[in-house]
């Protein structure tokens, strides 16, 4: 049959968008799959730019441990990919120590200036904090967070750990292609910014393009100011001065004594079971736990007899999600200024009173976060792993891609600006305080099995982290794939949860599909009353490291997404 023109076209169209063209055809492996798991025996890394994993990968073979390859990657990072990372935002990172058989966990998130108050927003007649500009500009934790992980597992001193970026940042590095498209859209929104221009354009007016070699002489004298004089350079220091008075020359509120006064803070990573693996995060106030409380309530479904990517999957997955988000926005905070019931959160028995509230035909229009008993008050990841068993799971980011906006001095950096997350009612968890850290979005993963490495993985992207989690561990565990192919695999998120800034959400929102489901499956969800549509780019970014113990092989994944490597030897 000929369909007449005006019908024709609109069939493509919806065609096209449901089964696009795709690569060519692998011989192994699960037909999404881009590549295989990187094997290798004595060291890996995987990060989301190949020359960083190459640096990381010369500091292993230079005899460095899997934490001093992360921090020289991490480096490498702020220079080459300043669109989710810099010396200017926080970190994360778990470590599993191979000689006490145990996961450490780092939160090196910085706190809001202490000269900064709540009724200044109220002044201002604002009712969320700007994304760009001094107001959203917290301390930097990240030199912090290097220094102190180095000080627990680092092995070669830290001038030569820093040598690659430095090198980099003074004879220049190509850029890559999704980072030079990132880079180019955000000059016209934080340019107006002092310093910006100066610090990350070719000439004053553009980015980099895509293979243009960069330099950042700046941040290669900064980096080198660290190698020399510590991290006391950096709160202390030359640098604390800088960002003191820059900050000070431009309505900002951060100040030297904010530097001087920050600690990073070593905590226990929380778990939850999962059909006898055991999912790792930190607790808040990072978001991590939302992915537990997820694979809780997904644990009481049979996935054995529901097949990846159909409706049944797609539905109660995201049921589990609108439950475990009512809670984040609701109890999510930082632990200093609020008791988060962490127990009773991640307990067995909430979670299966939450899963009591899933219909498994129709989307949820109305939900609430939890009652706790009255007794309980843009981003990169990467993972190195060495030839001792040291695995690390790190973070890091300025938030909302290059940050504030804010650019200090000739320092070489952008401040961060993760105060953007703070809430602004009165009375809420992560209402904004002094000297209080923000709600975060960036997470590192960790899973083990029988009190074994398992797996070293991030998601990195905003709110999707958590959601990008389980759904890794449920491709892992559930549906068979292998590391690679758990990254590969379509993925889906959803809108319409309240956020931990106060922004209300609209369940029950938008079920956002990645190309490779089926229609079949699109149909049956907007069926059980899910509005189903698509996001360009809002997947976020991947990498992990498998650990094999009987063939004592590592194996590494990353984000065919992004512009990544996973590599080892």
């Amino acid at each position: 049959m000929r369909l007449p023109k005006a019908r024709l076209l609109p069939f493509l169209a919806v065609a096209l968008a449901v089964a696009p063209l795709t690569g060519g055809d692998r011989v192994t492996g699960r037909a999404f799959a881009t590549r295989s798991e990187v094997a290798a025996q004595h060291g890996m890394a995987c990060t989301s730019q190949p020359l960083a994993t190459q640096i990381a990968l010369d500091i292993l073979k230079q005899g460095g441990s899997a934490v001093d390859a992360a921090i020289a990657a991490d480096a490498a990072l702020g220079l080459m990919e300043p669109t989710g990372s810099g010396l200017g935002g926080d970190l994360y990172a778990m470590v599993w120590d191979p000689k006490g058989k145990r996961l450490h966990g780092l939160n090196a998130s910085g706190r809001s200036p202490k000269a900064l108050t709540l009724d200044h927003f109220k002044k201002l007649g604002l009712t969320h904090i700007p994304p760009h500009g001094p107001l959203p500009v917290s301390v930097p934790g990240c030199v912090d967070g290097w220094f102190e992980l180095h000080r627990k597992f680092g092995k070669l001193p830290m001038a030569q750990v820093l040598a690659p970026a430095i090198r980099y940042a003074r004879e220049g590095f190509p850029v890559s292609e999704l980072i030079a498209y990132y880079w180019d859209r955000s000059v016209p929104i934080l340019g107006k910014f002092p310093g910006f221009l100066e610090t990350f354009t070719v000439d004053g007016k553009r980015a980099p393009k895509n293979g243009e070699v960069f330099r950042n002489p700046r941040l290669a004298k900064t980096l080198e100011l660290l190698a020399k004089d510590g991290r006391d350079a950096f709160y202390k220091g030359e640098i604390a001065r800088k960002i003191d008075a820059y900050m000070k020359a431009n309505g900002g509120f951060l100040s030297y004594e904010d530097l001087a006064a920050h600690r990073s803070e070593w905590v226990e990573p929380v778990s939850a079971s999962y059909r006898g693996y055991d999912v790792w995060e930190l607790p808040p106030n990072g978001q991590g736990i939302a992915a537990l409380q997820m694979l809780n309530i997904l644990e009481g479904y049979d996935f054995s007899a529901i097949p990846f990517g159909s409706a049944r999957h797609v539905h109660l997955f995201t049921e589990a999600k609108k439950l475990a988000f009512e809670d984040r926005a609701k109890f999510y905070a930082d632990a200093a200024f609020m008791k988060v019931p962490l127990s009773w959160l991640l307990s067995k028995d909430y979670a299966a009173q939450r899963r009591a509230l899933i219909d498994e035909t129709r989307a949820a229009r109305r939900l609430e976060a939890g009652h706790p008993p009255l007794k309980e008050g843009d981003t990169i990841y990467l993972t190195t792993a060495d030839g001792e068993g040291c695995m690390v799971s790190l973070i890091q980011s300025n938030y909302r891609g290059m940050g504030s906006g804010m650019t200090p001095g000739d320092l070489g950096f952008c401040l961060q600006d993760r105060g953007e997350m703070f809430n602004l009612e009165d009375g809420n968890a992560n209402t904004y305080a002094p000297g209080k850290r923000p709600f975060h979005t960036i997470i590192p993963g960790f899973i083990t099995k029988d009190g074994e490495p398992f797996l070293s993985f991030g998601v990195m992207g905003g709110e999707f982290q958590p959601i990008g989690h389980a759904q890794i561990a449920m491709n892992l565990i559930d549906f068979g794939m292998n590391a690679q192919e758990a990254g590969d695999a379509p993925r889906m998120t959803h809108d319409g949860s309240p956020e931990p800034t106060g922004e209300k959400g609209k369940l029950p929102g938008t079920i956002q599909l990645e190309s490779g489901f089926p229609y079949e499956t699109v149909r049956e969800l907007m069926n059980r009353g899910h509005g189903v549509g698509w996001l360009f780019g809002g997947y976020g970014g991947y990498q992990a490291i498998r650990w094999d113990p009987k063939q004592k092989v590592y194996f590494g994944a990353s984000e065919s997404r992004k512009d990544g490597q996973a590599a080892g030897y």
